[in-house]
């Protein structure tokens, strides 16, 4: 029964976006966007404002002109009569490289740890804790400067090479370990290399597809399939096979000491690696803590039952406990793989020049653009943790638990 003095039904009035509760949230929800839109226009209008009265104005102009100055790691081709543009380019592949690195590396090391913590073995669980204590409780800064400076002082020089002393030898005749870092063989494509490439990749897809369709089939009916040397037999024999069709268009440029110093190869600066190993263990320890408390979220009857159905510890933790704990590990796994990419920019610090070092560093110096040199590392790293999130959250969706 409804009162004289009630709106009809189906009827609006302006007084119920406040006074009813299924309009009231989305109205409050409006008025704030209206006056964060009215705050950042206010900042924009004062910064332009400020920027004309002093006689400057924003210009990206200066990622055309030359740069003028070297970068040590390339992965690209660059000179100092490159512009700024192509600099910022070889910054933004250098973060990438180590953060990629950095990431593969700490959840490698994190899972191991992770796991190991919780292992009957009273030694192994003990100095996995020592681990992660020591490692996540000093700053990832005071790491980088502790392995770059072991690097420097500990490793030989490039011309110790040419005595042939027992410290100074090259391993297979192919690595050398320097203070400047360290040299290895360079691949080099000739025709059809393309081909092996792509049947490497079909490869990699079609051990992943039988890896899951033999899961599927264990959890189906109970048939286990081998899982190590069919996985490896589709990784190498279809890939050595194209490599000998074709020739072997792939070939290794082996570096060679001339004079003070390694010539060919892939050099990787001790810089990289100081701050690839000291990034994927500070981190990997925050990682190890998070697989244990999802292994640790999983109730113990679930490994009770496995094992009474005869399984053995590492089939269970394979089978059962990690595929179950991926559910709470993802996300916290999601911050950390950020913070990685964010704890790049301590690159500086020992001479590795990512976008931090080149765009936000040296092109800043130069050209006195630092709002727009620094709107664009804003835009860069942006854009990085969001895709990030992005991929790391598809992946979450693809694992966790289904309703039925």
């Amino acid at each position: 029964m409804t009162s004289l003095t009630d709106p009809p039904a189906g009827s609006f009035r302006l007084s119920m976006l406040l006074n009813d509760t299924r309009y009231r949230s989305y109205t409050f929800q409006f008025i704030a966007l209206i006056c964060i839109i009215s705050l950042f226009s206010y900042l924009g209008v004062n910064l332009v404002q400020n920027l004309a009265q002093a006689g400057l104005n924003i210009s990206f102009d200066f990622l055309g002109n030359q740069s003028g100055y070297d970068i040590n790691q390339r992965p690209i081709e660059y000179d100092s009569q490159s512009p700024h543009l192509r600099a910022a380019m070889v910054g933004i592949l250098n973060t990438l490289i180590v953060s990629f690195l950095a990431c593969l590396t700490a959840t490698v090391i994190g899972v191991f740890a992770g796991v190991a913590r919780l292992s009957p073995n009273w030694l192994l669980r003990k100095l996995m804790a020592v681990y992660v204590e020591a490692f996540r409780n000093v700053p990832v800064l005071i790491w980088i400067l502790i392995i770059f400076s072991v690097m420097t002082a500990v490793l030989p020089a490039p011309n110790a090479f040419r005595g042939a002393e027992p410290s100074a030898s090259m391993l297979w005749d192919a690595f050398a370990f320097t203070n400047r870092g360290i040299y290895a063989p360079k691949p080099l494509w000739g025709d059809g290399s393309n081909v092996v490439v792509i049947g490497f990749l079909l490869s990699i897809a079609g051990a992943i597809y039988y890896r899951r369709y033999a899961t599927k089939l264990l959890y189906a009916t109970g048939r286990l399939l081998p899982m190590g040397w069919p996985t490896l037999a589709i990784l190498v024999l279809p890939s050595l096979i194209l490599y000998y069709l074709m020739g072997r268009p792939i070939t290794l440029e082996y570096p060679e000491l001339k004079g003070f110093n390694f010539t060919g190869g892939v050099n990787m600066l001790g810089s990289l690696i100081a701050l690839w190993f000291a990034l994927a263990i500070y981190t990997g320890a925050f990682i190890a803590e998070n697989v244990r408390a999802g292994i640790q979220a999983i109730s113990k009857g679930q490994s009770e039952a496995a094992a009474s159905l005869g399984l053995r510890p590492k089939r269970i933790m394979n089978l059962v406990i990690l595929p179950q704990a991926l559910r709470v590990i993802i996300p916290p796994l999601i911050s950390q793989y950020l913070n990685i990419t964010k704890n790049s920019s301590l690159a500086i610090a020992v001479g590795y020049m990512d976008i931090t070092g080149t765009l936000g560093g040296i092109t800043l110096n130069q050209t006195g653009r630092a709002i727009e040199c620094v709107l664009l590392l804003m835009l860069f790293y942006l854009t990085i943790s969001l895709s990030i999130s992005a991929v790391m959250n598809m992946y979450n969706n693809a694992v966790k638990l289904k309703e039925r």
